[in-house]
């Protein structure tokens, strides 16, 4: 793909000199003027040591420093780096940007490309089978807190605003200033190392403030494509994206996760799961008051005003009483978790919903935040991330050689690799139970 202009950059300067000046303020009024002109001449100093005379110059500058100051003017400068992090990434969704770079335009580049040789058939089917697995990681070293994503998020909300000409100016630039505050009053790093569930809530972290919206706007803008192109998409074997963790499973060489630690990861994810899954759903039941409806929805809701509601209602409350149960459990490990509630439970009530507006011609009610809301699910199920469990492989190798031995099928560990994986496949596609129930393991 080509382009025939250059991109105009001057939204992002802008923007990053706003934040800039805002922190500038903040580090001023904190810490006083001195350490502020200290920081703003070796700001200066820096982007003019480009030869060895002026790098030595600007490390004289540096050793005159005591430890706090240099504490100071540190965090300045990565809550500048930050700033502009956040600067860059809201440019990046600008439509001037969004038109070039975004998912939308590339791929409709591409299809442009391919239509020379492609037929629309290939081209739905390429669609159709467009699967990613996303795997979420962590290290210690790359935690940011969880507070503080929420405000970035903020500060890029506000820059939303300002670019849109309809906000108030000064009143953005006053929460602008009051959030950048915040962080520079926050201390960045929790005072320990994370443990293995810091680091779940993390990821989980991640999925709430993008991905969970990401997911059904990329869908989209495959529909939209689909549209353009005028191609028949054939039904999807599997969904578009897959999220998966070894966050709070990856027991190789981390002896902090134990069986414990990973129960506790898979209860908060479905916690937050939930937690996620109803603010949707409290949402479309506030929106679906529609009274038209198929004659056999009413009939199941045996001739409900709002049958909409009276389908849903049933559905949110037993959402509501699973985030509130995970969440008892996760505050006193005493009680007992509640038990799994399956995805089709509520897909299955909103995809009866879905089919009623389109039957009765309301498919911009069907296709909006109900849509999302069955991909979202089809994405992230009600347990939110499919979690990894990584074991070093000997211990793999000794749990499996004391059941077969168990079980008199002889020695694991003498198999060949063939044999195991036979093994192992056709277990876990049986549903019947592995071990007696008196079995007794070695330690």
């Amino acid at each position: 793909m080509t382009y025939d202009h250059v991109l105009d950059t001057s939204p992002l300067r802008q923007n990053v000199r706003l934040l800039g000046d805002t922190l500038g303020e903040i580090i001023r009024t904190t810490v006083g003027e001195d350490l502020f002109q200290s920081i703003e001449s070796i700001r200066q100093a820096s982007k003019l040591a480009t030869e060895a005379e002026q790098t030595a110059a600007l490390f004289d500058q540096l050793k005159r420093l005591d430890a706090e100051q240099l504490l100071l003017i540190s965090r300045g400068f990565a809550q500048f780096l930050n700033l502009a992090n956040i600067a860059d990434q809201h440019f990046t969704t600008t439509k001037s940007v969004s038109s070039r770079f975004g998912a939308y335009d590339r791929i409709v580049g591409a299809i442009n490309e391919l239509s020379a040789t492609a037929s629309k058939a290939e081209l739905a089917s390429a669609i159709a089978n467009l699967h990613m697995d996303l795997v979420l990681t962590a290290h210690p070293t790359e935690i940011t807190r969880r507070t503080l994503i929420h405000k970035h998020g903020e500060i890029h909300d506000c820059l939303t605003w300002l670019d849109s000409g309809q906000a108030d100016e000064a009143k953005v630039q006053r929460r602008l200033a009051d959030l950048i505050a915040q962080i520079w009053h926050t201390e960045e790093f929790l005072e320990q190392r994370p443990t293995p569930i810091d680091e779940a809530r993390w990821s989980f972290a991640v999925i709430e403030n993008s991905l969970w919206d990401a997911v059904p706007e990329f869908i989209r803008d495959l529909d939209a494509i689909a549209d353009k192109f005028a191609l028949d998409i054939p039904p999807r074997s599997k969904p578009v994206v897959r999220l998966s963790s070894w966050i709070g499973g990856d027991r190789d060489g981390n002896p902090n996760v134990t069986a414990k630690v990973t129960f506790r990861a898979m209860i908060i994810s479905r916690w937050q799961a939930a937690d996620l899954i109803l603010r949707n759903l409290e949402e479309i039941y506030e929106e679906l008051s529609v009274t038209k409806a198929t004659d056999a929805l009413c009939q199941m809701t045996n001739g409900a005003r709002e049958p909409y509601r009276a389908i849903l209602r049933p559905v949110r409350d037993a959402v509501r009483k699973q985030r509130d149960g995970l969440g008892a459990y996760i505050q006193d490990g005493s009680l007992n978790p509640p038990a799994y509630l399956p995805t089709n439970t509520i897909t299955d009530s909103l995809e009866l919903c879905r089919q009623s507006l389109l039957t009765m011609g309301l498919d911009a009610i069907a296709d909006g935040k109900l849509l999302d809301l069955l991909r979202r699910l089809e994405t992230f199920g009600s347990h939110l991330v499919t979690l990894d469990i990584r074991q070093e492989s000997t211990r793999h190798s000794d749990v499996i050689g004391e059941i077969t031995e168990a079980l008199g099928l002889g020695d694991y560990q003498t198999w060949s690799e063939l044999e195991k994986q036979a093994f192992l496949e056709a277990e876990i596609a049986n549903p019947r139970p592995l071990l007696p129930i008196n079995f007794e393991a070695s330690e």
